[in-house]
């Protein structure tokens, strides 16, 4: 029975503080788990629908995604890799070679990764700039969609797919990474005025009609691989994350600020990678970008030399936003060299109040129930006669501990 409704609620707050990080360290993040190629295989889900919509040519379209997830794995509340292929918008698929390879290897690595479709098409030739910037934002309510749709598959078809619906992550390549960049900074008084938002497809403010409503769809980083944002100015102090990598010598993509350009036509002007992490600096929003001096548009396609320097910068700012407890890296390593991972034998605990293998937020409620208890009570770990703060630290110090 609780005695001092104050000291319970304070209590609960502070285990509601630290619960997400320690039920991560509990749920995989082992050091080498999200970091480094643990897995040997994959397996891939093809084809499963997320939405529809209509497109620019005024026809509805389904969308879908094809689902990675590493073979063998026994974690299910692993975070979600969303990324979406280039294609300027025009052409391309969830097999295009721009991300295959990357979520494959994200998979072998441990995450759930979903290759999204996304609407393509530009409805007025004769007007690139406002075309483009539709199809922009129809990538981003379908990719809002996407990520919806995740949520709802954990809350109401049984979690297929073993996700954490809090670790979310979105990027994309060229085309996918202007959709991720645009989802994660750009918001509804900020949308164009040149876009007529009344037209079938580009209604629902900035969340879209592409399905999954009533799910959030916020997401906890996001990345760009030659990508950009119409303009770092929608960009604000404690926007999400953001990890770039960029080649000083795109002719697609301005690597700084610039011009797109499609079969020597000017289409719109943007940012590109250099300016966004100079602002994100400046805002100090959690950021990392890593330079290919000399290279053109997306060099991971066409050298894997690249390719595992994508990998790793990626991974290595990723899997920190996963694993809250990882050391920070920014940068290229060997994504293949596997740590050796000691792990600790099971203990035993009292403090297992609801039989589980583990301390966790069920044992903490129960013992809440008994804060303040006199007698022979539930949580009185240390057999003073009273469930008191002396209790409360004991289960405290093994939270997210494994128990025989």
């Amino acid at each position: 029975m609780i005695k001092n409704s104050s000291c319970f609620a304070f209590l609960l707050f502070i285990v509601s503080s630290i619960n997400i990080v320690i039920a991560q360290d509990a749920e995989g993040c082992d050091g080498a788990r999200y970091r480094y190629l643990v897995f040997d295989d994959f397996q891939k889900i093809e084809d499963v629908v997320y939405g529809s919509n209509i497109s620019a040519n005024g026809n509805e379209v389904e969308l879908d995604m094809d689902i990675y997830l590493p073979q063998g794995d026994s974690i299910t509340n692993r975070p979600v890799i969303l990324i979406a292929h280039g294609g300027f918008f025009i052409t391309g698929n969830n097999e295009f070679a721009d991300v295959v390879t990357l979520c494959e290897d994200f998979a072998k690595m441990g995450y759930v990764v979903c290759s999204y479709s996304y609407r393509l098409g530009v409805d007025d030739w004769f007007n690139l700039q406002e075309s483009f910037q539709e199809a922009v934002l129809r990538g981003v309510h379908d990719g809002k969609a996407a990520t919806r749709f995740l949520r709802k598959t954990h809350a109401e078809d049984g979690n297929p797919w073993g996700i954490d619906p809090t670790r979310i992550i979105l990027g994309g390549s060229s085309a996918g990474a202007f959709i991720a960049l645009h989802n994660a900074y750009l918001e509804l008084d900020e949308i164009l005025d040149l876009i007529d938002l009344e037209q079938l497809g580009l209604g629902g403010g900035i969340e879209g009609l592409s399905g999954n409503m009533g799910y959030s769809s916020e997401v906890l980083s996001v990345f760009s691989m030659s990508g950009a944002i119409g303009t770092t100015a929608w960009m604000e102090v404690g926007d999400v994350p953001v990890v770039s990598t960029h080649g000083t010598s795109d002719s697609t993509v301005p690597y700084g600020s610039g011009t797109i350009e499609f079969l020597f036509l000017s289409v719109d002007d943007v940012d590109g990678s250099q300016i966004v992490h100079e602002v994100a600096d400046s805002l100090g929003i959690e950021n990392c970008f890593y330079t290919m001096d000399d290279a053109e548009h997306i060099p991971h396609s066409f050298s894997e030399a690249y390719h595992d320097t994508t990998l790793s910068v990626i991974s290595g700012f990723n899997s920190r936003m996963v694993c809250p407890t990882y050391e920070p890296i920014c940068g290229v390593y060997d994504v293949t060299d596997v740590p050796e991972i000691i792990e600790e034998p099971p203990i035993e605990c009292l403090e297992d109040l609801v039989p589980n293998g583990i301390i966790d937020l069920n044992d903490m409620l129960l013992f809440f129930s008994n804060y303040g208890c006199l007698g022979d009570c539930i949580g009185d770990f240390n057999g003073t006669g009273n469930v008191s703060i002396s209790d409360f630290l004991a289960i405290l110090t093994l939270y997210g501990s494994y128990c025989e």
